[in-house]
C-alpha cells in the first residue's frame, strides 16, 4: 500500500484538500496529513482525520510514541509528498531549509522520492520575484510544481493563482506512484 503525505498550508483553498485525502483514501492509499498551524483557521484537522482515516500532524514536538521521532519515522514511510495548498510562506520556507513546522521539519527528513507543491495564492503573490525565486530554487531541489489555474480568486482578483483542481492533482499523484 502507498503511502503519501499530505501537507496542508495557510491557504483559503486549505478546505480541498479534504477532497484529495478523500480520493487517495478511496484508492486504498495512506494519507498521512501534515498541517501548519495557519491552515487550520480555514479547514479543522478533525475533518481531514475522519477523511484520511489517520491522525493529523500538527506540531513537530508531539511525540505521541517515545520510542519514535514522529517526523523522521513519517518521513522514511513516505512513497510521495504533496503538499497542497502550497502557501508562499511554506514555499519560502522549504526553499531555504527553514523547519519549523510539521511540514518543512519534515520535508527535510525526506528520502529520495516523488515531491510535489501546489501553489495557491493571490496573483501577485504568486508573481512576485521571491516567490518565483523560492519556485525554481524548489525545482532544483527535485519538487515538481502542479501550477496553480488562472481563475477569479477568493479575493476577487482574476489571475494566476488558484490552487490546481482536485482532478488534476489527483492525475498527477496517481500518475507518480504508478
Amino acid at each position: 500500500m502507498n503511502n503519501v503525505i499530505l501537507g496542508v498550508s495557510g491557504s483559503i483553498s486549505a478546505y480541498k484538500a479534504s477532497d484529495i485525502a478523500n480520493e487517495l483514501t478511496k484508492r486504498k492509499i495512506q494519507v498521512h496529513v501534515l498541517m501548519t498551524k495557519n491552515s487550520t483557521a480555514f479547514i479543522t484537522p478533525l475533518t481531514l482525520q475522519t477523511l484520511s482515516k489517520n491522525p493529523v500532524h500538527l506540531d513537530v514536538l508531539t511525540e505521541e510514541k517515545p520510542d519514535q521521532i514522529n517526523h523522521i519515522d513519517l518521513a522514511k514511510k513516505a512513497d510521495l509528498f504533496l503538499i497542497a495548498p502550497a502557501s508562499a510562506n511554506i514555499i519560502g520556507k522549504l526553499a531555504n531549509g527553514i523547519a519549523d513546522d510539521m511540514i518543512s521539519t519534515v520535508a527535510l527528513a525526506l528520502p529520495d522520492i516523488p515531491k510535489f507543491i501546489a501553489p495557491a495564492m493571490n496573483t501577485r503573490m504568486y508573481d512576485n520575484p521571491v516567490v518565483q525565486r523560492n519556485l525554481h530554487l524548489l525545482k532544483d531541489f527535485g519538487y515538481q510544481e502542479i501550477e496553480p489555474r488562472t481563475s477569479l480568486l477568493a479575493c476577487g482578483d482574476f489571475g494566476k493563482g488558484a490552487l490546481a483542481t482536485v482532478e488534476n492533482i489527483l492525475e498527477v499523484v496517481l500518475k507518480a506512484l504508478n
